[in-house]
């Protein structure tokens, strides 16, 4: 059964910008190659940490909402685990009230981004 799906990872913040959108791009490649569907990606950026975590004091947060088959998650996760530059991941399955709250804030996101690019242009 294809359901919804969060998944937050940090990564080393020795990574250049491009070493991290590589990164990304393999995880989300992995999802559409296996049947999957990417339906949001956020790059929240570099960030510091709440507490060390293998003597890293920051990190690059990403988040990927997407739809997939349940028996998927294992393999996703096992590749977060082997990769070396993920220090932390978290997924959860999406239910109807968190796909909404998800909804809503994806349209106050784009609201907010439309709305900067307008004063952007006015300033000009």
């Amino acid at each position: 059964m294809v359901n919804q799906y969060e998944t937050v990872f940090i990564s080393t913040p020795v990574l250049s910008d491009e070493q991290v959108k590589e990164m990304v791009k393999k995880f989300k490649d992995l999802i559409t190659s296996n049947g999957g569907e990417i339906v949001h990606e956020e790059n929240w950026g570099l960030k510091k940490l709440a507490y060390p975590i293998q003597k890293k004091a920051s990190g690059y947060y990403t988040l990927l909402e997407f739809r997939a088959e349940g028996a998927f998650i294992d393999k996703l996760e096992t590749q977060f685990r082997r990769d070396e530059q993920v220090l932390r991941f978290l997924t959860f399955r999406m239910d109807k009230h968190a796909i909404e709250y998800a909804e809503k804030r994806r349209q106050k996101l784009s609201g907010e981004a439309m709305s900067d690019g307008a004063q952007k242009s006015e300033e000009a």
